[in-house]
């Protein structure tokens, strides 16, 4: 198992020189990977380059794109040109999106999102392997009257899913590389996420899936100050249908009941929680509720974990 963390603040958009920045510590640090989130701001992808390409030796990725809104002649291009950039480090995370974003932002309908997911994977898989499609499907279309290759990109882009519901899982462990889960806690990922995704990949014939958990988390003497932020925080959560029912899965209430805070030794327990439920990595997120200086702590103890696991 490895270890990384989320690069955007939960609080504010930090500058690219920032970020970069924050992406030397986490690396000095010992952490394997770095993330970045895609809302309206930023293209992760592009700045997952820049980073990759300033932070030599730094796994870097996206969790994740929406598949409303994109197309997936355009996503390879942005991820094999991250991929030659970063010499080989970078990673393509997707996602559903939520009706929300989706109607409001892009004036799309949210139909069939199950269908689209589909039909993207199947179309981006030859793009990146060959640079080459020829798709025809019921919501979209993808061809290539040259070719789409990007030279350096290699090895191919690992692609993961932010699924979690059963059809998603089902179509990512027949199309995806691995799924991105969040606020999955151990229960849900050994219980749901880890069987189903696991069994569609065996089905298709394809590797056992990477299951990249994405954890809240910070390690703090301000235990009950930094639940509260995070109650704040992941609030919005608790209002979309497959969040609500993988906190649910989780045993918890809330999505903050998810979040692990506290001291070290039981912020390292919970990190072995979710290898054992069957997380191949843990990816912290939020680690900036508790100000820098809890930061820095969290970073400081994932690092230590991800020695302790190469070295073990």
């Amino acid at each position: 198992m490895t270890l990384g963390v989320t690069l955007s603040s939960t609080v504010r958009q930090l500058p690219i020189d920032d970020t970069v920045r924050l992406a030397r510590e986490a690396r000095d640090a010992g952490l394997h990977s770095a993330w970045f989130g895609q809302t309206f701001a930023y293209d992760s992808p592009s700045l997952a380059a820049i980073v990759g390409r300033e932070v030599p030796g730094l796994q870097v990725g996206t969790s994740a794109i929406p598949v409303f809104g994109r197309h997936p002649l355009l996503v390879s291009s942005q991820a094999q040109t991250a991929q030659a950039a970063t010499g080989g480090r970078y990673h393509l995370g997707l996602a559903l999106g939520t009706r929300h974003l989706t109607e409001t932002g892009f004036g799309l309908p949210y139909e069939r999102p199950i269908r689209l997911l589909r039909e993207f994977l199947t179309a981006l898989r030859p793009l990146l392997e060959t640079g080459e499609a020829d798709f025809h499907g019921e919501l979209l279309t993808a061809t290539t009257p040259y070719s789409a290759a990007v030279p350096g990109a290699r090895p191919t882009v690992p692609v993961l899913v932010a699924a979690m519901g059963p059809q998603a899982l089902r179509v990512s462990g027949e199309l995806a590389d691995g799924v991105l889960p969040f606020l999955a806690g151990p229960r849900a990922l050994a219980e749901h996420v880890v069987p189903a995704v696991t069994a569609a990949a065996e089905a298709a014939g394809r590797p056992a899936p990477r299951i990249v958990a994405l954890v809240p988390g910070v390690v703090t003497a301000d235990v009950e100050g930094v639940r509260e932020r995070a109650a704040e925080a992941h609030a919005l959560y608790e209002r979309i249908p497959s969040y609500q029912r993988v906190i649910e899965l989780s045993g918890a209430a809330r999505a903050a009941d998810l979040a692990v805070i506290g001291d070290e030794e039981a912020v390292a327990a919970e990190v072995r929680r979710y290898r054992e439920a069957g997380a191949t990595e843990v990816v912290f997120t939020s680690t900036d509720l508790g100000g820098e200086e809890d930061r820095s702590r969290t970073w400081k103890l994932l690092g230590e974990l991800s020695r302790q696991e190469e070295s073990g």
